[in-house]
């Protein structure tokens, strides 16, 4: 079963005065693209998230968050310090008056934006207890993100049997018309040597140059080797996921072989199941993008 790069899993855990968040979402890229904001406490583990999600995710644009909402209990008000406050407020004091400036309107205002009065809170060491539930929640985003792109990709299957299904339609329909045009190409060519250029000309000669002239465009061999890359698109499809780039390649030699059928046909019928097939194509080549 293939899978789409396209996902998003979200687990929350709660603990004590705290609920842990992650989100993880994730788009189409030729290769693994992560990008990562992580709540300071959790840092000193980024490697190891890193490596979690490049593990099961393989491919993609992912885009992963980590934050923690404190409940109000928990959002201990930022400490002061007084001794230094104390400090600065005897000493603007003294400099006030040994220089004569005027002493502050506000003094509290003012001393609270002074250098170390207020006290940061220093970041707390993260514990086994609680990294371990945030890794669980790490773990059940990323299964969930997974479950996402498996429900994509049955999605994307549908849509590629779909499509191949109408090439291979259209590349039967191929047939009645390609008998069709040797009579018409040797009507035309004879019509033209008699009306248009008025000279005799060898009836055996014209019957040898007719036989090179429509070898030259025979289509079978192109209209085999499409066939065959349909089915082994198919069986692609098959073979379990990460296969995007494979399917890619895929579509790739489709697409040589419609081009050349095109510039082959010389019918008007024809031309027309050709541009209809590289539709077909061309919505294949732009889900195939999709495909981890």
């Amino acid at each position: 079963m293939i899978q789409s790069m396209t996902g998003y899993g979200k687990a929350t855990v709660e603990l004590p005065g705290k609920k842990i968040n992650v989100e993880i979402k994730s788009l189409n890229s030729k290769a693994m693209d992560l990008s990562t904001r992580i709540a300071p406490a959790y840092r000193e583990k980024e490697m190891e998230i890193r490596n979690e999600i490049a593990k099961t995710l393989e491919r993609g644009k992912v885009d992963f968050s980590l934050w923690v909402d404190k409940s109000d209990a928990a959002q201990s008000a930022t400490p002061i310090s007084e001794e230094l406050m104390k400090a600065y407020y005897e000493r603007i004091k003294h400099l006030s008056a040994t220089m004569g400036i005027p002493e502050p309107a506000d003094w509290f205002t003012t001393l609270l934006r002074l250098p170390d009065v207020m006290v940061k809170n220093e970041t707390q060491e993260l514990d086994e207890e609680e990294w371990t539930a945030a890794r669980n929640a790490i773990q059940e985003a990323i299964v969930q993100l997974v479950e996402f792109r498996k429900q994509e990709g049955i999605a994307l299957e549908k849509k590629f049997r779909e499509k191949i299904a109408n090439i291979s339609r259209l590349l039967e329909e191929v047939t009645p018309y390609e008998k069709e045009r040797v009579g018409k190409i040797k009507e035309r060519i004879v019509e033209t040597l008699e009306k248009t250029i008025s000279v005799d000309y060898d009836k055996n000669r014209l019957e040898q140059e007719l036989i090179y002239y429509i070898e030259k465009l025979d289509v079978n061999e192109e209209k085999q080797r499409l066939g065959n890359h349909l089915k082994y698109f198919i069986s692609t499809l098959e073979t379990g996921s990460g296969q995007g780039k494979k399917l890619g390649f895929i579509a790739q030699e489709m697409g040589r072989e419609i081009n050349t059928l095109g510039s082959k046909s010389n019918h008007a019928e024809m031309q027309k199941i050709v541009v209809q097939m590289k539709d077909e194509l061309e919505q294949i080549k732009e889900q195939v993008l999709n495909v981890m």
